[in-house]
């Protein structure tokens, strides 16, 4: 808690100078990339859908596609609202679904409404930090092989407060398929995401983790770039803390279709069990065991021979 808020002082605060800087950075780019962000919504807190999107208009980087699908919500705020903020702002786009597909689907219809080369995947009561656009296309302008790219992430809650940082390694197989340490703030190549053909759906839940990987099947680790900063604030509100019991959360059984299809397709001989705090990949052993020699240097030592011995 209170060491985040130092830290959060120390080495996260946006002052003047370190604006200005920035903006002196994007004007001097000779390519600066677009980058869409992608959000679906379905009924959001009118607050918190608001502040989500100023978090993307009020983005120091101003080469950006908001593109929203709204998945035939209920609520008689939320149309008036994504209205106004297309009157607002040429650069936010919005289709209206005519019904209700759930999140893989209007995940999908967002994805059309996109004109530009990356697309970063964004939550309707998520937050991204002033900066993120800027450093996504700066790492978009070093690393020209990279595909896919994922940032740091913390908690944000409704008064505000962040806490819970995920300071995360550059891309980790073994660590990815136990969680989907990519997730936010993540950011595609278009071309990428039309190659795999989108979000599936029937993997609602976990779509985004699907997403990533089948993206890393076509791509391999070495186009996943790592950006170590927080730029992406995950709100924590009541309702989204998963429900305790004994039956698996469904976004649970999402994720382990989503890895042992994975596993099915990558020729991987093993399986995935979900578990209360990530996904467990259990490998078989190969039909002919290699044999495994232990050499003990000693002289002297009976006892500890014995101890090396018995274990």
């Amino acid at each position: 808690g209170r060491d985040y808020a130092d830290w959060i002082e120390l080495y996260d605060r946006l002052d003047e100078g370190a604006r200005s800087l920035i903006q002196s950075e994007i004007a001097a780019m000779a390519m600066p990339p677009r980058i869409s962000v992608v959000m679906p919504t379905y009924n959001a807190d009118p607050v918190w859908l608001a502040e989500a999107i100023d978090s993307v208009r009020n983005q120091i980087y101003p080469h950006w596609e908001l593109c929203i699908a709204d998945d035939a919500s209920t609520s008689a705020k939320v149309r008036p609202l994504l209205e106004r903020y297309m009157q607002e702002d040429a650069r936010i786009r919005v289709v209206f679904r005519g019904k209700n597909g759930h999140i893989s689907a209007a995940s999908n219809s967002a994805l059309e409404l996109v004109t530009s080369d990356w697309v970063g995947l964004l939550d309707h009561d998520d937050l991204l930090a002033q900066h993120a656009l800027y450093c996504v296309a700066k790492e978009i302008a070093r690393k020209p092989d990279a595909r896919l790219i994922y940032s740091d992430e913390d908690k944000i809650d409704v008064n505000g407060r962040r806490h819970e940082p995920y300071f995360k390694c550059d891309m980790n197989i073994d660590l990815f398929y136990s969680h989907n340490m990519i997730s936010h703030f993540g950011v595609y190549q278009k071309r990428l995401l039309d190659e795999i053909g989108g979000f599936r759906v029937g993997l609602e839940g976990s779509q985004d983790y699907d997403l990533a990987l089948r993206c890393l099947e076509r791509i391999g680790p070495e186009a996943i770039a790592h950006i170590p900063r927080v730029l992406y604030h995950w709100r924590v509100h009541p309702s989204s803390t998963a429900a305790s019991g004994d039956a698996k959360p469904y976004a649970v059984v999402a994720g382990e279709r989503a890895l042992n299809e994975h596993f099915g397709r990558r020729g991987i001989d093993g399986s995935v069990e979900g578990l209360a705090y990530g996904y467990r990949a259990r490998y078989r052993l190969p039909e002919h065991r290699p044999l495994v020699s232990l050499i003990i240097p000693t002289r002297n030592g009976v006892n500890l021979v014995k101890q090396c011995v018995d274990s």
